[in-house]
């Protein structure tokens, strides 16, 4: 992905953690909580297979839908 569009898939990342913070529910592995930046980010590395910053262009808006789908089902 280039770099201006990383930048955008960043700040998506951190607006969808924003948003999911107190939202997402217990788990025994977090006992301090779950960390919704960390937990967004390792999500769409699992659904894309690579890391944002790896995804190619060409699925730039398949990665902003994605992000509005983690909002609707945050788990």
């Amino acid at each position: 992905m280039n770099v201006n569009n990383a930048k955008i898939i960043w700040k998506e990342i951190q607006k969808t953690g924003d948003f999911l913070k107190g939202k997402l529910p217990d788990h025994p592995n977090h006992p301090k909580g779950r960390n919704p930046y960390a937990h967004v980010a390792l999500e769409v590395k699992n659904h894309f297979g690579m890391t944002y910053k790896n995804i190619p262009d060409e699925k730039f808006n398949d990665v902003i839908n994605y992000l509005e789908e983690i909002k609707s089902n945050p788990e």
